[in-house]
């Protein structure tokens, strides 16, 4: 629940040509309720800017009313009318009064608006209709605390709404109106979002489209995917992971089931509209989207398999660009009570205290860790309240910069997950939204820098003895384990998955025991013990082809495979080696490299040339 002076996105009024923008139908709709007096209820497709339609015209049109509102969906029967003992000023005993929440009474003339209405559930649904029928909750009369209108919103969509109004008592007594995309402004707001660039060409484009493309590219989506483009992100991370899979933009077919996938063309369509790349990948993404997520103010998802290091990465990477460490909740743990409780105001009305991390002018930035695992239903109702609205029972939180949440995939090695499931308008109220690889996340070098040359051993194992099956089996924590293990002299078996009737996951460790016991084996190490063997090696091979032979390819495995930190201690030796390599496989090391990467074999290769 916030309220429009606490809303900080600056919006347009104007065209391009200095003239008054014309006012919506949603708008002047508005409008018109408002000097009836009757309530409004809006049906619209997720996405299409409703709320932020209210937002921007009420502040426009109305700069003396403020607009309070309320997210339905993320609602708890006491956050807006509680029975709470208070002292009778008359008689000085303690007495049930019904205290309303504090929004409720902001001292100036609102407008209610009440969002994803038959998403609530049912205790909310009767405190709703009383307040839709009769501007009214409990034993306060809104009127008479400076309510000028009171509008209901929601997305029709039985996927993604609880309830259907079916009381025609109830329907009586409300002005309804179905909406579209070109019912509002959305077009404007994003072009001035977006200036200098010119998005006629991206709204032709859209407007193109089929309506059930367009529904899935909602207005929305389409904001995501130019926030990615501005930043030089991959387009694609723009679009929602519904369910743990990226939404696909495909047309239903006449059976009902997805046509073409069309997501790739339609991207790389808007790519050139604006005049940027679409990359298929970038260097270093976790780090990347972190540190866009605080420049911009977004909000993140990250979705990975078990045991990679996402979250570590993530606060790593928040902490060192706030200077402080993250906010960080572990949803299977936390109580709606950890974030926030109700308690009486001197005021008679009912105020909400926060948890004291989310107080204080320091700079914030808040960890949802297994963001699909919530604890119960009300503690994941206040989380989309901060996720959606960057507030908390009703009050901004201020001086949040970013919002980052993890999460795992719905299924992993074959085996399903024990993962909530969520809609899409749930799945688009992240900016990104990127799915994570192992290869992702420099948890190597981590292990390096701790466990020195024990890390070594295992990732070697890791990166040449296993297959890819194999090594999606043993996560970075695996490996921790399993060096913890070996310390301890104890069998490394026990370290690996454990499936149940003493069956553990199946990979196999002889090579590890081996390399841990001696066994000889060659990696970066091996070469720098023995290059001048070595340069003889790949001098004969260059002599034979200029593709090099099997020790050439021998030698650029190693390097291609090795940690920055490793190929750093042994510089001199890459430099050696990698000057004596075929010309097609030292390009390589460049494409898909970190930055910091890319400076290093850019400095090794200058070298080369001075040889």
């Amino acid at each position: 629940m916030t309220t429009q002076a606490e809303t900080t996105e600056a919006e347009t009024t104007t065209t391009e040509g200095g003239k008054p923008a014309e006012a919506s139908r949603l708008e002047s709709f508005i409008d018109a309720m408002l000097d009836m007096g009757q309530t409004g209820q809006i049906f619209g497709e997720h996405g299409i800017g409703k709320t932020a339609t209210f937002f921007s015209h009420i502040a426009r049109a109305h700069p003396d009313t403020t607009l309070v509102y309320v997210p339905a969906a993320n609602l708890t029967p006491d956050d807006l009318l509680v029975n709470a003992p208070v002292r009778d000023p008359r008689t000085g005993e303690l007495v049930l009064r019904q205290l309303v929440m504090s929004q409720l009474r902001p001292g100036r003339p609102f407008v209610l608006l009440i969002d994803d209405s038959l998403q609530a559930g049912d205790t909310i649904q009767s405190q709703l209709m009383q307040i839709a029928c009769n501007w009214s909750l409990g034993e306060h009369d809104l009127r008479a605390l400076g309510c000028v209108g009171v509008f209901l919103t929601d997305n029709e969509s039985l996927t993604e709404t609880s309830a259907r109004r079916g009381d025609l008592a109830l329907l009586d007594r409300m002005v309804t109106m179905r909406i579209t995309a070109n019912d509002t402004s959305w077009r404007r707001h994003l072009a001035a979002r977006y200036r200098p660039w010119d998005l006629r060409p991206v709204f032709s484009l859209w407007a193109s489209l089929s309506p059930a493309l367009r529904e899935l590219l909602s207005p929305r989506t389409l904001d995501h995917v130019l926030a990615n483009a501005r930043e030089g992100f991959p387009l694609r991370w723009g679009l929602p992971l519904v369910d743990g899979e990226r939404l696909r933009l495909a047309e239903p077919g006449p059976d009902g089931r997805p046509g073409p996938n069309r997501t790739a063309e339609i991207l790389d369509r808007i790519a050139a509209s604006i005049g940027v790349a679409n990359p298929a990948t970038i260097a270093d993404p976790v780090r990347q989207v972190v540190r866009a997520a605080l420049r911009n103010r977004w909000t993140v998802l990250l979705q990975g398999p078990p045991g990679c290091g996402k979250t570590e990465l993530v606060r790593e990477t928040l902490r060192d660009g706030l200077g402080r460490d993250p906010l960080y909740f572990s949803l299977p743990v936390t109580n709606v009570e950890d974030l926030c409780a109700p308690i009486p105001s001197p005021d008679g009305t009912l105020d909400n205290l926060l948890a004291a991390p989310f107080t204080g002018p320091e700079p914030k930035a808040i960890v949802w860790d297994e963001y699909n695992r919530p604890k119960d239903r009300a503690a994941f109702a206040k989380l989309m309240e901060v996720t959606q609205e960057w507030s908390l029972a009703g009050r901004r939180i201020e001086h949040l910069r970013a919002q980052i949440a993890v999460q795992n995939p719905p299924y992993h090695l074959g085996r399903k997950l024990l993962v909530s499931r969520n809609n899409i308008a749930q799945a688009t109220r992240f900016t990104a939204s990127l799915t994570v690889e192992p290869e992702d996340i420099p948890a190597n070098e981590w292990l390096l820098a701790k466990y020195g040359r024990d890390a070594e051993t295992v990732l070697e194992w890791w990166k040449h003895d296993i297959d890819d099956e194999g090594r999606a089996w043993i996560t970075k924590r695996t490996l921790e384990r399993l060096i913890k293990l070996h310390r301890k002299g104890l069998p490394l078996e026990m370290g690996t998955v454990y499936l149940g009737d003493g069956e553990y996951a199946p990979v196999p460790l002889t090579a590890l025991i081996d390399r841990f016991k001696g066994r000889p084996v060659t990696g970066l190490r091996e070469l720098a013990r023995d290059v001048g063997a070595w340069e003889t090696r790949l001098r004969r091979a260059a002599a034979l082809s200029d593709e090099g032979g099997d020790d050439s390819d021998v030698v650029h495995q190693i390097l291609a495979n090795a940690e920055l930190s490793q190929l750093k201690r042994h510089r001199a030796v890459v430099i050696r080696l990698v000057s004596l390599l075929p010309a097609k496989l030292r390009a390589t090391y460049l494409v898909g490299a970190s930055e910091r990467q890319q400076r290093y074999w850019s400095e090794v290769f200058m070298e080369t040339r001075r040889r």
